[in-house]
Formats: structure tokens, C-alpha cells, sequence
């Protein structure tokens, strides 16, 4: 499955009403932090199909970022049958998102 890079009018679909959970990326391209994590998250996109990898660029959707009161690039959340189980904020290593979504 492919990361899914979204704005405002798929976000309810995309996010809220998946069958799989989701792993949801606000970044920034100009965040150092963002880059490191798009890397892993890519390589956890290539090797699970469990769950949707959906990104946001904060730059490009104001009210989204507004919306998630988002201030901190990366900010993570893991959301699962609509809901929001779990945050982070900053870069996290290959394992302990593996760990994160070992537990939705």
C-alpha cells in the first residue's frame, strides 16, 4: 500500500472511516525531524499491509494543522476504528512505532 499524502476533503474518509488502522504524520518539508521519520515510515509502508500511513503537510493544509492544534513537527497519531489511541511528537525510531501499533 502506498502513503497516502491527503488535504481537507479526504480527511474524514481517509482517516476517520478506514477499515485499517492509520499511523497519521503532520510534517512540514523544510523539518528535519519529518524527513527521518518519512524514511521509516516508508519502510514500514513497504513492509506491512495492516496498516494506512497518511501524511499531512502542515504548510498546505493551515486548517487541518489548526484543527489538531498541531505546533510541533512531526506530531504522530494512531488511530484506530475512528478514534485517536495514541500521539507523539518528534522523530520515532522503526521500533517504537512497530510497538505502537502492535498495541491498537
Amino acid at each position: 500500500m502506498a502513503i497516502l499524502h491527503i488535504k481537507n476533503h479526504d480527511f474524514q474518509k481517509e482517516v476517520f472511516e478506514s477499515q485499517k488502522p492509520v499511523i497519521l504524520d503532520f510534517f512540514a518539508t523544510w523539518c528535519g525531524p519529518c524527513k527521518m521519520l518519512g524514511q521509516v515510515l516508508e519502510q514500514l509502508d513497504a513492509e506491512r499491509e495492516d496498516v494506512k500511513i497518511i501524511k499531512v503537510d502542515i504548510d498546505e493544509n493551515p486548517s487541518l494543522r489548526k484543527e489538531w492544534e498541531i505546533s510541533t513537527v512531526p506530531s504522530v497519531f494512531f488511530i484506530k476504528d475512528g478514534e485517536v489511541k495514541d500521539s507523539a511528537v518528534g522523530f520515532l525510531p522503526k521500533p517504537v512505532l512497530e510497538e505502537r501499533i502492535s498495541t491498537l
